[in-house]
């Protein structure tokens, strides 16, 4: 694809592979990998993550919506697929004819289901404490199991929970969600095919709750759940995504010269500042001035506030226009991870590559 703003975010599908590979032998034996690639693949890319998982052991692919599902079937990945949000009663026959698996947590939605003509495979949620989706008595699921029985045109493939603390250092809420998803499990004359609990952080710390699969989300992407695990990984997880742009214009600028809107900067001094064309509509966000980036394999500033689609940062020294930046990843010796953008705005390491938006291209490293 060609694009003319220098302005892009590169994802090492070979990071995506490690991740996973490194996984299976943190886990040692056979089990199914189940590789998260929803809201675009944590904005790395549903598409290319989905066959690099693939390709590196992942059985299974999960997504959040059946939009997201039909997209992956239309780009023509034909793995095995499970939607694990909420899907109307209308997307039944399509995600059979699709072979896409649904979520299933709710007797009506069951109800609703007319007869189909292919076969619907779906996994039953399990709310043991997240609050979320799911079924929640034991009441319910043996309705909803009396349900399926009754159908042979749908098959009962798998049952999942998901934890709200795996990735804390108090165990306490963790500890009462497995043991009441234990509990659940126990109404089942015939287990599922797939017994799923674990999402990253618990698949990296929690070997208690691995099961038989595990769903790789966060850490798929080389990203830690929390500050928590990353100070107790089994192995290094290997970031798959950097941001680079480069310099658009540069001037040597008077002492108190006023830059961007609002005027909050002055500078100090005689001061060399460039401009970049990135911005908050990029996902640079206006919560971000201040932020370090690398250039020269040094770190410089942002300085004023961050426009929709520009920022200007403060050098030492001119640099020639066209000079690279990096504002994720590695230059040099220097290296700006995903988790300081989200010390600095106030968030989690998940939110920061879903905000890198699609007007940034992307571009992959095999």
């Amino acid at each position: 694809m060609d694009f003319y703003r220098p302005t892009f975010a590169a994802i090492d599908l070979n990071a995506i592979k490690m991740n996973i590979l490194n996984l299976q032998t943190h886990i040692n034996k056979p089990l199914e990998i189940i590789a998260v690639v929803k809201a675009n693949a944590y904005g790395h890319g549903a598409v290319k993550v989905s066959k690099a998982a693939m390709e590196a052991g992942a059985s299974m692919l999960a997504v959040a919506t059946p939009d997201e599902a039909i997209r992956l079937r239309k780009e023509g990945i034909e793995s095995p697929l499970l939607v694990m949000g909420a899907s109307p009663p209308t997307f039944a026959n399509v995600a059979a004819e699709l072979n896409i698996m649904v979520t299933v947590f709710d007797e009506m939605w069951m109800n609703q289901i007319p007869p189909l003509s292919h076969l619907l495979k779906i996994h039953l949620k399990l709310d043991t404490g997240m609050g979320r989706l799911g079924i929640y008595s034991e009441n319910h699921l043996q309705s909803i199991i009396q349900l399926i029985h009754r159908r042979d045109d749908i098959e009962l493939d798998g049952v999942f929970t998901h934890f709200s603390t795996a990735d804390e250092e108090d165990q306490s809420h963790y500890k009462e969600q497995m043991s009441k998803f234990k509990n659940f499990l126990r109404l089942f004359n015939d287990k599922p095919r797939v017994v799923h609990a674990a999402n990253s952080a618990a698949a990296l710390i929690r070997n208690e709750s691995l099961f038989d699969g595990v769903r790789f989300g966060i850490s798929l992407y080389g990203l830690s759940p929390s500050a928590y695990v990353s100070g107790i990984l089994p192995f290094s997880l290997t970031p798959a995504m950097s941001l680079h742009t480069e310099v658009a214009f540069i001037k040597c600028v008077p002492e108190a010269t006023a830059i961007s809107y609002g005027a909050t900067y002055r500078t100090q001094q005689s001061e060399w500042i460039a401009t970049l064309p990135i911005g908050y509509a990029d996902g640079l966000l206006r919560g971000l001035s201040g932020q370090e980036v690398l250039i020269g394999g040094k770190r410089v500033p942002i300085v004023g506030r961050i426009c929709m689609d520009q920022c200007m940062i403060r050098l030492d020294e001119e640099v020639p226009i066209g000079e690279k930046v990096v504002l994720l990843g590695r230059q040099g010796n220097e290296i700006i991870h995903v988790e300081e953008w989200a010390e600095k705005l106030n968030t989690i390491s998940y939110e920061v590559p879903c905000i890198i938006n699609e007007r940034v291209p992307r571009v992959y490293i095999p």
